[in-house]
């Protein structure tokens, strides 16, 4: 399975932005998937994650703000940012999983401007 995210871009703060991530097959057997991001020398950290296809998790910071959704039909993963701060400012990354597997998307750069 590959993972293309998509949908970063530059935005004001307060404003709005949803990241999209297709999978290039199907998500059945990946109950895991999740949002990272990776600011300018900072470690990368976990935005939101659906752990076995129903426990839903958002790192402190985006609480909130942002909401994960995940389309099994669609084989796609979004994260919908709302009320963005530069802080926000990251390369965001997808990512699924299933049993020992682990797949990434390349990232996608999300730059919030004051």
């Amino acid at each position: 399975v590959q993972l293309q995210a998509s949908g970063g871009g530059m935005v004001q703060a307060g404003g709005s932005l949803t990241l999209s991530c297709a999978a290039s097959g199907s998500m059945h057997s990946l109950p895991t998937v999740a949002w990272y991001r990776q600011a300018p020398g900072k470690q990368r950290e976990l935005v939101a994650s659906i752990i076995s296809g129903k426990i839903i998790n958002y790192g402190d910071s985006v609480k909130g703000r942002f909401i994960i959704v995940r389309d099994d039909a669609k084989n796609t993963l979004e994260l919908q940012m709302n009320s963005l701060t530069p802080e926000d400012t990251a390369i965001y990354y997808c990512n699924a999983q299933g049993g020992n597997l682990m797949y990434w998307g390349q990232g996608t750069l999300v730059t919030v401007s004051s």
